[in-house]
């Protein structure tokens, strides 16, 4: 509906829009300012009854019993009419994240993989049948859990949704998303879209909202069996500390700060063109973004002058998300630019770093397109150069997370010294190697603290590999492949005693009068 031009999203429970009684969400335009739509948010009475519904159909069986050749029939017409629904998607997805537009045409239409995935994986995954010792037939099923509540971020919204929700609905569970209460709208249109696919109402709810108030309301429901969060480290440890109260299973991927190691064996080229992908794709709002750059020293000089040349290449072709020509959108919001603007000015005020290009946020008007920058929150790819000295490397925008187009260099000689420098930080999400050099690839990808270890490459992201950190600022458990199935799961173990009436009779007494040995397990 619309409100004085301006179109209004609504919340989706049991199968279709509806009102919510909590406030109303202006929704920003990070490239130009302007409020273009507002939503609706959920109450904690909405939150309950979305999760009394969302359990009610659970409990009916009209998806959580369905069996799973049905289950994967209706996640192959999901990515089928996702794929039709594309290209308003996508331009909804642009308008709200601010994100390129050549970027989001490469990602969302990826989305369909992670349907098609979990279809396979509900075809063809096999049940365990156990040794288990004498007469038994013993045999595991894996049955879902129940309502299952998934908090997404701001920075890749229908990218996360479908990451969390194909395997989640795949097992059989009841599922309520709450978005970024700055990028709902393109989740909310999921609604449909999975109604249209065959997804029972009440089976896949959204409910946009605020964290302090809709999203606690949530994780601290007493029906909600499974959450699963992207967000940050400290809303992570709080949630996590709630959902362990109700001894409810938790999911969290957390902060990074990826470290991106580059040897003197590497085809430089190529890192280049690594380090640019990893460290400015979605303006540097990623999880995994490369933002502490390792350089061998004998390199070092080389690969600066040219990482500079394609970071102002970068630059110098900034403009409107919209432009399919554009390299390079703005930063989500005024709060997210100033955090940027921040820890850069603390770093290169302190003296422990200078900036080699960018650093200050743009204004004015593109050359490339025309766009007002300062309408918006565009910030420029930004390298800022460290020495060496592990005593300046105590500054906050190497430790942090900054999610913006920040990287910051430094030099090594030795192999240890770079590992011990990639190793320099509490978050293990992602990291990167650079080299030619096989022995070495393994040598070091096997002593970096990361959950992920790319090398000659940065960010791939499968439906069947595992995506998730190795410490608690980074997370909890991890996205895609057979463990994010598993964990939308509880395993129920059947066991048939398959022995004549006449043996069971004489081994199962167990208060038999005579003193023969009887069974134990």
């Amino acid at each position: 509906m619309a409100t004085d031009g301006m179109e209004t999203y609504s919340l989706w429970i049991a199968g279709k829009f509806m009102a919510g009684n909590g406030e109303i969400l202006s929704v920003e335009d990070p490239a130009t300012g302007e409020i273009f739509s507002q939503c609706h948010t959920a109450s904690e009475k909405d939150v309950s009854d979305t999760i009394k519904v969302a359990e009610n159909v659970f409990r009916s069986g009209i998806w959580s019993k369905k069996s799973r050749h049905e289950r994967a029939d209706v996640l192959d017409k999901a990515a089928e009419l996702l794929t039709k629904n594309l290209p308003d998607l996508i331009a909804l997805e642009v308008r709200q994240t601010g994100r390129a537009v050549r970027e989001l045409q490469a990602q969302v239409p990826s989305l369909v993989r992670w349907f098609k995935y979990y279809s396979s994986v509900l075809r063809t995954e096999e049940r365990p049948v156990l040794p288990t010792s004498g007469k038994l037939h013993n045999w595991i099923d894996r049955k879902p859990l129940g309502v299952v509540v998934q908090i997404t971020p701001f920075n890749h919204p229908l990218l996360i949704a479908v990451k969390k929700l194909a395997p989640a609905l795949a097992a059989g569970n009841s599922v309520v998303l709450k978005p970024s209460e700055l990028t709902p709208l393109t989740s909310i249109l999921l609604g449909p879209i999975l109604k249209d696919a065959g997804i029972p109402d009440g089976v896949f709810n959204v409910l946009p909202g605020l964290g302090v108030s809709t999203g606690k309301a949530l994780v601290s429901h007493p029906l909600v069996r499974k959450v699963d969060l992207t967000g940050g480290t400290v809303s992570g440890r709080a949630i996590g500390s709630i959902v362990g109260g109700n001894l409810a299973r938790y999911t969290a991927e957390l902060g990074g700060k990826a470290p991106l190691v580059v040897f003197k064996e590497a085809e430089i080229d190529a890192a280049i063109n690594g380090i640019a992908f990893g460290a400015f794709v979605a303006s540097g709002q990623t999880c995994v973004a490369a933002t502490r750059i390792i350089v061998q020293n004998t390199i070092l000089p080389e690969l600066l002058s040219k990482l500079r040349t394609k970071a102002q290449s970068i630059e110098s072709r900034m403009g409107s998300p919209k432009n399919p020509q554009a390299t390079m959108g703005p930063l989500i919001s005024a709060r997210q630019l100033a955090n940027v603007e921040v820890l850069v000015d603390e770093a290169t005020a302190s003296g422990n770093a200078k900036v080699v290009t960018g650093g200050h946020r743009l204004t004015g008007t593109s050359l490339f397109d025309g766009t007002d920058f300062s309408k918006g929150y565009f910030y420029p790819p930004t390298i800022l150069e460290f020495t060496s000295s592990v005593s300046h490397l105590d500054t906050r925008i190497w430790l942090e997370e900054a999610f913006g187009p920040v990287i910051v260099i430094v030099g090594f000689d030795t192999e240890q010294q770079a590992i011990h420098l990639a190793n320099d930080s509490e978050f293990g999400l992602g990291a990167a190697i650079w080299t030619k050099d096989l022995s070495q690839a393994f040598r070091v990808s096997e002593e970096i603290n990361s959950g992920i270890v790319w090398v000659n490459t940065h960010h791939r992201n499968d439906p069947s590999s595992p995506w998730g950190g190795v410490t608690g600022s980074s997370g909890v458990g991890s996205e895609n492949g057979l463990d994010a199935y598993n964990a939308y799961t509880m395993t129920k173990s059947t066991i048939i005693n398959y022995a004549s009436n006449e043996e069971t009779i004489a081994n199962d007494d167990w208060f038999r009068e005579d003193a023969k040995d009887v069974r134990y397990g």
